[in-house]
């Protein structure tokens, strides 16, 4: 199987460039500048001149495209759309790095994480900025896409536990009523979802067991 991980240089695209490769996997790092993770194939291309003929010989590609400001929140739409236009009525597989704040809370789906009274202030662009962008990828029919939304701590220094569990379009709470996971642990979700899921046009999500 041969992957491509774009935004490789993230926290969350590094780790999951350790994952793969640790599991023998070809993996490929596209990044903008120099190759910071463990990949060593690598492509120096930004994300938005990226081609069909750039990713044509992966099985799946991996987008950790991450946006924190303000002025570039938009990006995580313009960026979903463009890797949607060039992977479009290919067999490859996009596997989107989410977000937690829009999770559902209720059965109804009437609720997300962000609308929560508790839901921090400065985390609320950016969390409806990763809505937006799932939102639309939803109306993509024509791409395999699946879309990753990690628990609602997600730590970027947590430990690697191996364990992880999967859930789907709400919360999902462990058995010590935690929502939390690692970038480490999420990395082997995203792994695994690369090797042998079948979310083809879904959102599921992940929480520490």
């Amino acid at each position: 199987m041969k992957i491509a991980v774009v935004c490789a240089n993230g926290k969350a695209g590094q780790l999951i460039v350790k994952e793969a490769l640790n599991r023998g996997l070809d993996v490929t790092a596209i990044v903008r500048g120099e190759n910071r993770s463990e990949a060593n194939v690598v492509i120096v291309k930004d994300l938005f001149n990226l081609t069909t003929a750039d990713l044509k010989a992966y099985d799946v590609v991996v987008d950790a495209f991450g946006a924190w400001e303000s002025e570039v929140l938009p990006q995580h739409s313009a960026s979903l759309k463009h890797l949607c236009d060039i992977l479009s009525g290919t067999e490859i597989r996009l596997l989107v790095v989410g977000g937690a704040g829009c999770l559902y809370v209720n059965p109804e789906h009437s609720a997300q994480v962000m609308d929560g009274p508790d839901f921090p202030d400065m985390f609320k662009p950016l969390a409806r900025a990763q809505g937006k962008a799932l939102e639309e990828l939803r109306q993509r029919s024509d791409v395999k896409w699946t879309f990753v939304s990690p628990a609602c701590d997600f730590q970027a220094e947590g430990e690697r536990t191996g364990k992880y569990l999967l859930g789907g379009e709400e919360v999902t709470l462990n058995a010590r009523g935690e929502s939390i996971i690692s970038y480490a642990d999420y990395a082997i979700a995203m792994v695994d979802e690369a090797t042998c899921g079948n979310h083809i046009r879904q959102r599921i999500s992940v929480v520490r067991a």
